[in-house]
This record gives structure tokens, C-alpha cells and sequence, in this order.
């Protein structure tokens, strides 16, 4: 018994799957890196630690990041850093980036601080602010409105 080659549609739709197949073996690799002068910083991000500086963090979704950098012997960084997206990785590409490219697509930051040294303030100045708190915190409580059931002649 001889066997008919299949409908041309059904091999068109064989060879279409097997080259999307083949095509959707790309992906996107994000990742930045925090590198601080001196470097040993202990870096957070969004509240979570990341590591010791320089660090390398690989990440999914593009945005502003809240960035806080301590080392001992120096003043704290607080800052906001934007990871912004490229233009072949928005709305209307990212579905191609992401999945149709046959190849491995990268987007590597490098954000970089230095670090100032820690400044003590003098001891008397200490002193005088702690004076001048204390004096406030002695100072009578400012008067309040009445209270809600003032406004009901009570």
C-alpha cells in the first residue's frame, strides 16, 4: 500500500510551526551593575539587599529604582536611578524582542557613585541642638479646636 503525501496545507502549517519554533529561541537579558568609589558599599535596592559593591543585578521590568549605598567612614546615598527601556525592547517591538529573534538580545547598565567622607559636626553644635529640642519639647501643647461634640453644644 502506498502512502499519499499529506495536503499542501497541512505542510505548509508543519513547516510554518517548525520555523516559529526555531525563531522563538531568543530572549532578552537585563541586568545592571552598582559600582561605588571606594568600592565595599553595601548597595540596596527598593528596600532589599543586593549585595557588596561593585553589584550585578539581573532584573525584569524597566523603571525607576530607589538606591540606598552605606560604608562605614562615609555619607549615606539616597538616590532614585531610572532604567529606562531601549527602543527595540517597548509596547510595540517587545513581543519581536522577546520572542521572534533568534538570538540573545542584552541590556547592560553601569551606574556609578563616589562616595563623600562623613562629616562629624562639631561637638558644641551637637550640644546646641539638643538644647534647643529640649527647649521646644518644654513648651506647652498649642490649644486645640473643640471636640466633636463641642459642635453640638456639649
Amino acid at each position: 500500500m502506498q502512502t499519499r503525501p499529506g495536503p499542501p496545507t497541512r505542510r505548509l502549517a508543519v513547516l510554518t510551526l517548525a520555523l516559529i519554533s526555531l525563531a522563538a529561541a531568543g530572549c532578552v537579558e537585563r541586568r545592571y551593575t552598582v559600582r561605588t568609589d571606594p568600592p565595599g558599599a553595601l548597595v540596596s535596592i527598593n528596600g532589599e539587599e543586593a549585595g557588596i559593591s561593585p553589584v550585578s543585578v539581573n532584573y525584569e521590568y524597566y523603571g525607576d529604582r530607589r538606591v540606598t549605598i552605606q560604608a562605614e567612614g562615609y555619607e549615606t546615598i539616597n538616590t532614585s536611578v531610572p532604567v529606562r527601556a531601549p527602543w527595540w525592547d517597548n509596547a510595540l517591538t517587545g513581543f519581536v524582542s522577546e520572542n521572534l529573534i533568534p538570538f540573545t538580545l542584552r541590556d547592560e547598565r553601569d551606574f556609578r557613585f563616589t562616595m563623600a567622607p562623613a562629616v562629624t559636626p562639631p561637638t558644641g553644635d551637637l550640644i546646641g541642638r539638643g538644647l534647643q529640642l529640649r527647649q521646644q519639647s518644654l513648651q506647652p501643647a498649642p490649644q486645640r479646636p473643640g471636640s466633636f461634640w463641642r459642635f453640638f453644644a456639649f
